[in-house]
């Protein structure tokens, strides 16, 4: 038996087995991908808002020659942080319940890539998933047609089509600059009044000068109203109606942390947002011995934790668990 088993490889996964280490607690990491599946899943050419010093872990520096650094960079920084503290790590293992025992500990189910059921146990769990699986669904027709998607790699495959964007963050602004790079025709549509204010302060101008040159066309106070093969339906707030020929859709419109592990445990959720209930001073949920960390620690607003403060949560935990000891 561990002493504790934690869900999920993301930065802050990670950053809670090494915490675990440090303080003499044995760990196994599970995770159903590969080490930081969520970094891997966001563009390729994307860049942090953050610097590197709020994203490292572990006391791993993190070394760029870019002030903000790239994905490819985290990959290869998360990747060596793992190795250099020798973290345990069962890839292509997904967890598919925790069940509390009579004794205190806890028993988490798996399965891996062969299909095979295992039992894994643990005195304590950390669940650190985080919310790249299920993105917000815009519940609209023609939403499931192939031509759309919730995920943005690399704007190569839509060279000279007519995409449409629907979102107004940084993800969203980020995709349509590349899109007009490779010379595709780009509709943005947005149901505020005006793209997000956390648009990265760099890249606000280039965006906006794009806009009013007419690369990138904004619609704004509008939303995407239905989706066809060849078109997409725009329903603005005046009332009007714009149809727009059309060859791919990305809807950006963001993530949510899945719940199924948490309510599988009994952790109980406090408000309409949907958030676990926890004790900010320990990451502790309302089930002893079962902890949160990162992302699964917000309610239905996934931007409410980032890896610069979530990477905290696995010290916080691991005090814990030594003073629980030590109390005992």
């Amino acid at each position: 038996m561990k002493d504790v088993i934690i869900i999920g490889a993301g930065p802050c996964g990670l950053s809670a087995a090494i915490e675990c280490r440090r303080q003499g607690l044995s760990s196994l990491i599970i995770e159903k991908n590969f080490i930081v599946h969520s970094i891997y899943l966001y563009p390729n050419n994307m860049q942090f808002f953050s610097t590197t010093a709020l994203l490292e872990i572990g006391n791993v520096p993190f070394t760029s020659p870019n002030d903000k650094p790239y994905r490819h960079e985290a990959l290869v920084y998360y990747r060596r942080a793992a190795e250099q503290h020798n973290l345990e790590i069962a890839a292509y293992e997904e967890a598919l319940s925790i069940q509390p025992q009579e004794d205190g500990s806890f028993a988490v189910h798996t399965r891996n890539k062969r299909g095979e059921a295992q039992i894994r146990t643990a005195a304590n769990v950390i669940i650190s998933t985080g919310y790249f699986d299920q993105p917000n669904l815009i519940g609209i027709p023609g939403e499931e047609l192939p031509k759309v998607t919730h995920y943005f790699g690399e704007a190569h495959p839509y060279t000279g089509m007519k995409v449409t964007v629907i979102g107004g963050s940084n993800s969203a602004v980020d995709a349509a600059l590349e899109l007009i790079r490779v010379g595709a025709s780009v509709d943005m549509v947005y149901r505020g009044a005006s793209i997000s204010e956390n648009i990265k302060p760099w890249v606000r101008p280039i965006f906006e000068s794009m806009v009013q040159k007419g690369k990138i066309t904004l619609h704004v106070e509008s939303r995407v109203t239905e989706i066809t093969l060849g078109s997409v339906m725009i329903t603005h707030q005046s009332g009007g109606v714009t149809e727009l020929d059309n060859d791919f859709v990305l809807a950006l419109t963001g993530f949510r942390p899945s719940r199924t592990l948490l309510s599988s445990a009994g952790v109980q959720m406090n408000d309409d947002l949907d958030k676990p209930s926890y004790n900010p001073e320990t990451m502790e949920s309302n089930v002893p011995g079962l902890y949160v960390a990162g992302v699964i620690a917000s309610g239905r607003n996934a931007n409410e934790v980032f890896i610069e403060t979530g990477r905290g949560h696995g010290k916080l935990i691991a005090d814990h668990i030594i003073s629980k000891r030590l109390n005992d």
